[in-house]
């Protein structure tokens, strides 16, 4: 079993920075990939970045240039600066681990003034 606590989700005005971080827990040997992912109301849940375990990373066209994921498959952070409205959504954090998703409980993050 594996386990995600998330943390570092809230309100940031537009033009600021936030981090999230993502810590896995339990049975974590040979995890493949770990990303975030975000939904807004009534939209589908969206791939954010995600990093493998070989250190490649993708990154969405929409934040490509102003969010930076890392991780040392134990943990996983997303710096996200350059913020804007449209950011507003919750963070899931994902990793994939053995063919299997295991997903967060997510996280809020608004971007208002």
């Amino acid at each position: 079993q594996v386990q995600l606590l998330e943390s570092g989700g809230g309100l940031v005005q537009p033009g600021g920075s936030l981090t999230l971080s993502c810590a896995a827990s339990g049975n974590i040997l040979g995890i493949a990939a770990m990303g975030w992912y975000r939904q807004a109301p009534g939209n589908q849940r969206d791939l954010v970045a995600v990093i493998t375990s070989g250190g490649l990373t993708t990154h969405a066209e929409s934040v490509e240039g102003r969010f930076n994921i890392s991780s040392d498959m134990k943990t996983v952070n997303l710096r996200m600066n350059k913020m804007k409205p449209e950011d507003t959504a919750v963070y899931y954090c994902n990793i994939r681990h053995f063919g299997l998703n295991y997903w967060g409980q997510g996280t809020q993050v608004t971007v208002s003034s």
